[in-house]
């Protein structure tokens, strides 16, 4: 099948993937955009490995204030450069992020930033729930309790509020491809008025 402008142009306007990307993407697809977007997703994993090293300067920070000004969320996303940053694109990831945070509260950025004494607080919780089962199947309960307790508590992990099929780990995978440069969440803080 011939790919022409036309298509290449639909598939960079849904995706943001350069213009060359789209067009071997829709290549290798057939023409099939549903595919082209799979090979773009599969190649932005491999962008996202090589690009993991770069040194990241520059960026934005994100944020969120609720309607009800009692919950606000700032972000901190770095990238290689200013060019980057001030991106619409990468402007609006920010904000996401900020949302994302504000909404789901999550207390880590990854699993080896959880607190030591929150994970054995967890791990007991649960060896304490299933007293008297043998052993190994208490062990392997915990492991599959933690692991849901890392979905829930680790940005990374998350699940995206926008997108739920989507982990935030893949939209930061899927803004390097989009973006061609290495960019990563340094830090973020939630805000909110308790009762």
């Amino acid at each position: 099948m011939a790919i022409d402008a036309t298509m290449v142009k639909q598939l960079r306007e849904k995706t943001g993937a350069g213009v060359m990307d789209c067009k071997r993407a829709l290549e290798e697809a057939g023409g099939d955009y549903a595919k082209a977007e799979e090979v773009l997703v599969r190649k932005g994993f491999d962008i996202a490995k090589k690009k993991s090293e770069r040194a990241t300067a520059q960026g934005r920070i994100g944020t969120y204030l609720h309607a009800t000004g009692k919950v606000a969320a700032l972000v901190e996303v770095n990238c290689e450069s200013d060019f980057v940053a001030m991106n619409e694109g990468f402007v609006q990831f920010a904000k996401d992020l900020s949302m994302q945070v504000a909404a789901m509260n999550p207390i880590a950025l990854t699993r080896e930033d959880v607190p030591k004494d929150l994970v054995e607080k967890e791990k007991a919780f649960w060896r304490e729930k299933h007293a008297g089962q043998p052993a190994d199947a208490v062990d392997k309960i915990i492991e599959e309790r933690l692991s849901k307790f890392y979905e829930e508590k680790c940005l990374l992990e998350q699940r995206f509020i926008k997108d739920e099929t989507l982990t935030i780990q893949q939209l930061v995978t899927a803004m390097i491809a989009k973006t061609g440069e290495n960019c990563r969440i340094k830090r973020f803080v939630r805000f909110a008025i308790e009762r």
